[in-house]
């Protein structure tokens, strides 16, 4: 049960990163 939160949890902050860089470029565009 403690893998899946942890992979769950890692899953969630990859996607979160990606969204914020592309507001990054957006910006610097």
């Amino acid at each position: 049960m403690s893998s899946v939160k942890k992979k769950r949890r890692l899953k969630i902050s990859k996607h979160k990163r990606k969204k914020r860089r592309r507001r990054d470029r957006h910006k610097k565009k």
